[in-house]
């Protein structure tokens, strides 16, 4: 597993990780929030141009990839305050359940004990069944948030974060 990162200046690279994360997105969540929902989501968020202004801000997008650069998910995160926050962390659907989960998230940490950061933290919807997976790999729940992202639409989210030893 290798993990390569986009940087502002590829246009390709955005753009094929705007495709990659529709994919992934469109499939994982048009059952738990619904496809008008999701469509908005993943052109507020994942879109090429979106992908372009978060990097801008300070986030770190990577693919995840097999050891022969095949596209197997991506993640993004940017230091919060006193904690890294996972923005994204995705894999498709045949890729889940490998352990791959357990290499991301040792990738996030190492990223974050280089800031000098004791938690990652991440929202994830109420209904979606990776809160398992965040919980199998040590992330516990510290609250719930309902934010408005506009066209009369809301994440309704459990926080969870992840405490560095």
């Amino acid at each position: 597993m290798q993990f390569k990162k986009v940087e502002k200046n590829d246009l390709s690279s955005i753009k094929r990780l705007s495709k990659l994360a529709a994919g992934i997105v469109k499939k994982h969540f048009d059952p738990i929030i619904g496809p008008e929902q999701n469509d908005y989501m993943i052109e507020k968020f994942q879109s090429a141009e979106s992908i372009i202004e978060q990097l801008a801000e300070g986030y770190q997008y990577y693919f995840v990839q097999d050891n022969q650069g095949e596209d197997l998910g991506f993640l993004a995160f940017y230091p919060k305050e006193e904690e890294m926050y996972l923005s994204k962390f995705y894999l498709k659907a045949e890729a889940r359940g490998k352990g791959l989960s357990r290499k991301m998230l040792d990738f996030v940490i190492k990223a974050a004990k280089k800031e000098n950061l004791d938690y990652i933290s991440l929202n994830v919807n109420k209904n979606n069944d990776a809160i398992k997976a965040y919980q199998k790999l040590g992330f516990e729940k510290i609250g719930e948030q309902k934010k408005d992202i506009g066209s009369g639409f809301y994440m309704d989210d459990y926080v969870f974060q992840y405490k560095i030893d």
